[in-house]
């Protein structure tokens, strides 16, 4: 089934285009109107120039007047290989299709609203015939149906013809053009970009990425800068100043020589706080007694340290690297890359 686009607003035809499966574009005067196109003939042919076909309106009362027009789009510079002119259905319109089809011109035959309309059509050559398929049910008439009685008499009579679901208003209608058979379908960027959206495709499209991650990144690559540490002679104020500093929740704590011996959290000054009161402001971290924190090396992969956290209910665990105190994982850490709900 082709694609083709409904507009006439350079900037989402150039963003559709981009999707590199756009077969034409389809535009009317309505469009250019409310565009406020005034040379409607310069946008024809830079139009023409951005798409692989352009369907553009050729009007005119009488045959001749429709065929006299589309000469002299011709003559502009469009390809005859490329554009499809658009004429309205009636017995003009049908004449008209006939001559164009005859010098070896593309036709759509369109704003139809009955079998016997697109019947006169096929009849006439028209290369596409395009019921309005919005139009038809904003009236409350049984479009699909007449769609599908579309197709099945170019089956049927073998015409050389195709339907073109037109008037796209949702993405529900794309689904019945395509349950419908129709050749082709021309609809609006507003629909079109939504067609691939899906709520279950996002969600596991997130969490392909989020395993991604978990299986690819290193601890390293996610941790902050800074490397809260104090040593066991410091006060807890100290303490807490330094996990301001980091704005984290805890602080590696080691000895004289640097190495690590526990860490202190801000859970631990609530808890002190409360069984001891203010006084243990004043105290030492070495008054305290430290149990050798949960820790994990500097390249482990996230999910490593995703299983730590879950395992041993830390909202902390201390980096190594070499066998030395290299930084602090954090929770926050994965929270903030969408890795642990």
């Amino acid at each position: 089934m082709e694609l083709y686009l409904d507009s006439v607003d350079f900037k989402e035809i150039e963003e559709a285009l981009k999707l590199g499966i756009i077969d034409g574009l389809t535009t009317t005067p309505t469009f250019m109107h409310r565009h406020g196109i005034t040379n409607v003939d310069e946008a024809i042919l830079k139009l023409s120039k951005m798409v692989k076909v352009l369907q553009v309106e050729a009007l005119g009362d009488t045959p001749e007047e429709v065929e006299k027009e589309a000469d002299r789009l011709i003559a502009l510079g469009l390809d005859p290989k490329k554009t499809v002119f658009k004429i309205p259905v009636s017995n003009i319109g049908i004449a008209a299709c006939k001559r164009l089809r005859d010098k070896g011109y593309m036709v759509n035959v369109h704003l139809v609203y009955t079998l016997a309309q697109a019947y006169m059509a096929m009849q006439a050559g028209a290369t596409y015939v395009c019921p309005l398929v919005g139009r038809l049910q904003d009236q409350g008439h049984d479009a699909v149906t007449l769609v599908e009685q579309c197709v099945e008499a170019v089956e049927y009579y073998g015409y050389d013809t195709k339907i073109m679901f037109s008037s796209v208003r949702h993405a529900e209608h794309v689904r019945t053009a395509i349950m419908s058979g129709v050749h082709t379908i021309t609809a609006p960027w507003s629909v079109m970009k939504k067609l691939t959206e899906n709520n279950l495709t996002t969600i596991g499209t997130d969490q392909f990425v989020e395993h991604t991650k978990l299986m690819t990144m290193k601890v390293n690559e996610i941790i902050a800068q800074y490397n809260p540490r104090i040593t066991v002679n410091e006060s807890v104020v100290d303490a807490v100043v330094e996990m301001n500093k980091s704005g984290l929740g805890a602080v590696s704590v080691v000895d004289g020589n640097g190495t690590l011996i526990g860490v202190f959290t801000d859970g631990d000054l609530r808890r002190k706080i409360t069984n001891d009161g203010k006084a243990v402001l004043d105290k030492k971290l070495s008054d305290f007694d430290f149990k050798y924190p949960v820790t994990i090396d500097s390249n482990a992969l996230l999910y490593q340290a995703v299983d730590l956290f879950k395992k041993h209910e830390v909202d902390n665990i201390v980096v190594m690297e070499n066998n030395q105190l290299f930084g602090m994982l954090d929770i926050q850490d994965f929270v903030k890359l969408n890795l642990i709900g």
